[in-house]
């Protein structure tokens, strides 16, 4: 007996699986229960689909230099924070209820090795779907997911102990204490640490520095890292934090940089770009923020990220200043500015 192939033959078939499909799906009878894992087959597929799809679009989508090491403090302590409970980190096991997961998340002090740092960068940056793996809460921030790759490809070697150096310590990976779990990155003097990514708090104004945690609650300023941090800081921990941090000493002595040309810029701005004074707002007394001793790494960055904003064009229409002014100085000067303000000599 000869069977005729036609179109409506196929698409009845075709008709007849998808009812099939969505009846399964209908009667319950497909176990999405995370106690009885996956064959060992869907496991296989559904790993050997994710690794093609990393390394495939990682390719197109991840940046030249994906790592970047300089800000490994910060790094360390959004892992401890954010990423530990799942993964688990040296000297601190994974949590019981994360391990119950299907998938679990892997330990990456054995999985980093699998990748490469373009592959960690998309991972980090995009998440995975399927898996609890989430995407980078701020995805503008590239900057933050690259020294996160840099903490992860570390993580293979890293002991218990460079692991709570990094940190700031057992009180600071805790979190019992507000002021200590912001000082394993900010430090007990408010200084950074020493890192160029982390800013000097101690001497900021008080009303800048709640605003800003307000902001990075709200979302309305991005960071994942801040994000996280102050997500379940109530109205009156920020208060006490911005006042602690305020009370210290740091920020505003004279800016002490032999740069006549820096100076100009901070003093009268240029004209002929319509770039104003930078000491118009950053000044005593003005309701902006305390730039006299910042770091000059903290400056340059947060200006060139402020260069790099796209989607901001035009600020009486964003009422977002910043990017624009940020735009209108020369690229040579935003590393002598930096410098100016930090009380350094050109060099």
């Amino acid at each position: 007996m000869t069977v005729r192939i036609t179109w409506k033959r196929v698409l009845a078939a075709l008709l007849a699986l998808a009812l099939a499909g969505l009846a399964v799906g209908w009667s319950g009878a497909v176990n999405v229960a995370a106690s009885s894992g996956h064959w060992p087959v869907t496991d296989w597929f559904l790993h050997w689909v994710m690794r093609n799809s990393v390394k495939t679009r990682s390719h197109f989508d991840a940046p030249k230099q994906p790592a970047d090491a300089t800000g490994l403090v910060s790094a360390a302590g959004h892992f401890a924070a954010s990423c530990a409970v799942c993964h688990g980190a040296p000297g601190l096991g994974a949590s019981p209820v994360a391990r119950a997961a299907t998938p679990p998340a892997p330990d990456l002090s054995v999985n980093a090795r699998e990748w490469n740092d373009r592959h960690l960068f998309w991972i980090l940056k995009h998440g995975v779907k399927f898996s609890g793996m989430p995407a980078w809460p701020a995805q503008d921030r590239e900057d933050e997911v690259r020294r996160m790759v840099a903490l992860v490809r570390r993580l293979p070697g890293m002991t218990p102990e460079m692991f709570a150096q990094l940190t700031g310590g057992a009180a600071a990976i805790a979190g019992s204490n507000r002021f200590e779990t912001c000082a394993g990155c900010h430090g007990s003097d408010g200084r950074g640490r020493g890192q160029g990514d982390i800013p000097v708090l101690g001497g900021q104004r008080f009303e800048y520095l709640l605003a800003s945690l307000k902001a990075y609650r709200t979302g309305d300023r991005h960071s994942a890292v801040m994000g996280n941090a102050v997500a379940r800081l109530s109205e009156a921990d920020m208060r006490a934090l911005a006042a602690r941090f305020a009370a210290m000493p740091g920020l505003g002595a004279p800016a002490g940089g032999s740069d006549p040309e820096a100076e100009r810029i901070v003093r009268e701005g240029l004209p002929d770009r319509e770039l104003p004074a930078c000491a118009s707002c950053h000044a005593p007394n003005k309701p902006y923020p305390v730039l006299n001793g910042q770091k000059a790494a903290y400056v340059a960055g947060r200006l060139r990220r402020w260069r790099g904003d796209e989607t901001v064009v035009d600020a009486r229409k964003t009422h977002a200043t910043m990017p624009v002014i940020a735009r209108r100085i020369p690229e040579e000067m935003i590393d002598r500015l930096a410098r100016y303000y930090a009380g350094q000599a050109r060099n």
